[in-house]
């Protein structure tokens, strides 16, 4: 593998120093309402009281994120003004970037992880930089970078490890290449490339090491079950995380009127990636149909059933997200795959009886195991 890339996928417009009065970043960024939340920034409660220490910032620009993938809240050609879209159907307040920090400094024992989200533009990697320099300077929780491969390179990610930055994460979304083409690339003014992801994934896997790459993986894009099982155990291979999500509509993305997936398909695709993640469970041990689908487990239904009423048996149905520093969960995204009124399609706690009792019903084993 080469040791330089020479350039990101394509040229960004770099945009001009912000006038005052503008409120961008890297003086202002968005914070994930429960983050505002978590940091007393603003007021509001959860529907169920849980410990919330992971903190999640997005640069935020006039003119938003330069992508338009399909599926996406910000995305380039959705309709409104970029400050008023939401991104995964959450609101994203904007604050005073040194007003959070200090906040974070004041809260750091409550804190388990933090993450800056990149979008595509043309400041955000000098921007990113800035973020990285004041939250390092003053707090020592684990910092992960949600990256936005096409303005990176080897050397730019180089210099976040350098800074102090813990964990890089990609969100690649779609797995395959035919989803990421049909969803991020042939869209109006996306252009966004596989392999331009992929060089960045890779050159995060050689500088940050083991287990400290996470991948977003979005169930609900058009890709099959033989997608995402081929997908955990190329990363597992790796030794880089995979995290999923399930697609949620935006309203007035390109992707508004598609469903989400069904929650009995949601629930399998949750147990067969811890399977794979934390078991020696073999590829052979799954079957699929002729068009992809899981069909059945070769598992014995009593090992299933005793995994789901042991203490561990709720982790497969919880959030994906990078770890604190002692690896219990550190980023727990509440609403991350849907909204607060919502039924929960990850728990960003563990699941209690009554929730494991629904569980076990949604994912309807004896039709996959016998």
């Amino acid at each position: 593998m080469p040791d330089t890339l020479a350039s990101p996928a394509f040229s960004l417009p770099v945009i001009q120093a912000a006038g005052e009065g503008k409120q961008v970043s890297p003086d202002y960024v968005r914070l994930s309402a429960a983050s505002a939340m978590a940091l007393r920034l603003q007021s509001g409660r959860f529907s169920r009281d849980f410990d919330f220490g992971g903190i999640n910032l997005l640069l935020n620009y006039d003119d938003g994120c330069l992508s338009d993938c399909a599926y996406c809240g910000l995305a380039r050609t959705r309709p409104g003004d970029y400050e008023d879209k939401s991104f995964i159907r959450v609101d994203w307040p904007l604050f005073d970037t040194d007003a959070v920090v200090d906040r974070m400094a004041r809260y750091e024992s409550k804190m388990t992880r933090l993450c800056i989200s990149m979008v595509t533009h043309g400041s955000a990697y000098e921007d990113t930089v800035d973020i990285t320099k004041r939250i390092t300077a003053k707090v020592k929780t684990p910092l992960s970078i949600l990256v936005a491969p096409p303005t990176l390179n080897r050397e730019r990610l180089q210099v976040f490890k350098n800074l102090g930055v813990d964990m890089i994460g990609v969100g690649l979304d779609a797995v395959s290449e035919q989803v990421f083409f049909n969803r991020r690339t042939d869209v109006p003014n996306g252009g966004l490339k596989w392999k331009n992801y992929w060089d960045v994934i890779n050159h995060s896997r050689d500088i940050f090491g083991p287990w400290k790459v996470n991948i977003h993986t979005v169930v609900g894009l058009g890709e099959t079950d033989r997608d995402l099982v081929d997908m955990f155990y190329h990363l597992k291979d790796r030794q880089i995380l995979a995290y999923l999500f399930c697609f949620n509509p935006e309203p007035d993305s390109r992707m508004a009127d598609y469903q989400k997936s069904p929650i009995r398909r949601w629930r399998r695709i949750q147990l067969v990636k811890y399977l794979i993640g934390e078991t020696e469970l073999q590829p052979e041990t799954i079957h699929f149909d002729d068009e992809g689908n899981l069909v059945k487990l070769n598992v014995p239904v009593a090992t299933i059933e005793g995994f789901l009423r042991s203490a561990e048996g709720g982790i497969p149905f919880m959030t994906d997200g990078c770890p604190g520093e002692n690896g219990e969960p550190g980023c727990t995204r509440p609403y991350g795959s849907y909204r607060p009124a919502e039924q929960y399609r990850d728990f960003p706690f563990v699941p209690e009886t009554a929730d494991m009792l629904a569980i076990r019903q949604e994912l309807h084993l004896e039709e996959i195991i016998s």
